[in-house]
């Protein structure tokens, strides 16, 4: 049986290694998810919301062993690990608050004595998730899906195996009945044969753009319900009345929070001229300032990627990208798993650092002629999660959101997801959306009842 090893990517050493599952043991996960099911789903949502928070209660309990196995397992920095779990908590309360409402008959007036439409749970969902917020992007998933009424199996990404295990452990010592949440070690070959299950009714991705296509097409095959949440090409848009004594700090963490690894992080800096060299004077500082080093360590706030065969990535896009004309102006040096911040400037879009993901700490600066250009160079993506845009000028922005064909739109703030908002993409990010009322309808059947 093949096995999965952990590695730390700062240290280099072994963590633990796991055995994938056998056909029978996935098997016996979907039988078992199957057979909890109708039961889970006729249990009453007051129930199910206690529960949820259970989970809320236990995610703070144990903030610090959790964070602690996440940055040892992909490098996040321990500080960013711990405010993870938190928000994962803050997730899991929204739901456990608002799960009622959100699921409550939708009454409609017709020529019926009474027709209304109820929201019931599909069945079992199978998420397959990724490493870069190992506890985040799956509790997004599960809190509103199981407190639809839903079952849930995770196939995780092989480097955050411990965090998968400790997440299925979480809903055990919540005291979820057995089956409801279940997380299974398979390799890519098996997600195939999972989705095309009987058992299994609707699938939900976060991860790339290629996963996403493969995962589609299987499951269209199979006629299986998705959610794809797919990568990003943010752009941050800096018009020459922006204020960057207020917000500058904000534009950094969008691109270098998480170590760069995000797919909301802002990855092209698009800067009207007549403030782009002040802009990337301060931009220069800023990033000049972190603490780079251990992940464990309080004060680090860049350190190394996930794996290095990702840093390898990174490295080859900014090469190719230079050897395209792009100049670099700080960092470039990997090291191992270590990339250092980076940031282009004389980018075109021609280069693999503006068309193309960057997943890390490399920030591509443009400079452009005036707030239109800006706009017309933001929408020159195949990519459409999100688009930030700092100015002072509220009224000329709004008339900017319409020309974005984004999934989000945040002015003067990053963009980010926020429990109360829906969350999702356009174009090659993806379909469907996550959290807020629609995150706990994305797997549901709106079901017409009518009654003369």
């Amino acid at each position: 049986m093949a096995t999965i090893k952990t590695t730390n990517p700062f240290t280099g050493k072994l963590i633990k290694k796991y055995e994938r599952f056998s056909e029978e043991q996935i098997n016996n996960c979907l039988q078992k998810s199957a057979a909890t099911f109708p039961a889970w789903a006729a249990t009453d949502i007051t129930e199910r919301a206690t529960l949820i928070k259970k989970v809320a209660d236990l995610l703070l309990e144990r903030t610090d062993s959790l964070a602690r196995l996440m940055t040892e397992e992909m490098g996040k920095p321990i500080v960013q690990s711990r405010a993870e779990i938190e928000k994962c908590a803050w997730v899991c309360d929204f739901y456990a608050k608002n799960g009622a409402k959100f699921l409550s008959d939708a009454l409609i007036e017709t020529d019926a004595v009474e027709s209304f439409i109820s929201y019931d749970p599909l069945g079992t969902v199978l998420a397959i998730m990724p490493w870069n917020y190992p506890f985040w992007q799956v509790l997004r998933f599960a809190a509103p899906t199981l407190t639809a009424g839903n079952t849930a199996i995770l196939k995780h990404a092989e480097n955050v195996t411990g965090c998968a295990l400790a997440l299925e452990q979480l809903f055990v010592d919540a005291g979820y009945p057995e089956g409801c949440f279940q997380a299974i070690l398979a390799d890519h070959e098996a997600i195939e044969e999972l989705i095309g299950h009987e058992v299994v009714q609707a699938v939900s991705l976060t991860g790339s753009e290629k996963a996403g296509r493969a995962i589609a097409e299987i499951a269209g095959k199979n006629l299986k319900k998705t959610v794809l949440e797919l990568g990003g090409n943010n752009a941050c848009v800096v018009w020459e009345d922006a204020d960057l004594d207020e917000h500058l700090d904000i534009m950094v963490k969008a691109r270098m929070q998480n170590n760069g690894q995000s797919c909301i992080a802002a990855k092209r800096f698009i800067v009207v001229e007549t403030i782009y060299d002040e802009f990337l004077d301060k931009f220069k500082k800023k990033v000049a300032g972190f603490v780079t080093g251990s992940p464990m360590d309080e004060d680090t706030y860049i350190s190394v990627m996930a794996r290095e065969d990702l840093a390898k990535g990174l490295e080859d896009q900014v090469k190719k990208s230079v050897e395209m004309g792009a100049e670099v102006v700080m960092g470039n040096t990997r090291k191992g798993a270590y990339f250092e911040p980076t940031l282009l400037t004389k980018v075109t879009a021609e280069m693999p650092v503006f068309k193309e993901e960057t997943f890390g700490p490399v920030a591509a600066i443009i400079k452009v002629r005036d707030r239109q250009a800006a706009i017309d160079m933001a929408r020159n993506s195949d990519f459409g999660l999100g688009t930030m845009l700092f100015t002072q000028d509220i009224e000329e922005a709004r008339k900017a959101i319409s020309q974005i064909p984004d999934g989000a739109f945040f002015i003067n703030e990053m963009v980010k997801s926020d429990p109360r908002l829906p969350f999702g993409g356009t174009k090659n990010s993806g379909y469907g959306r996550e959290l807020s009322r629609e995150g706990i309808l994305a797997f549901v059947n709106e079901k017409t009842v009518y009654i003369n």
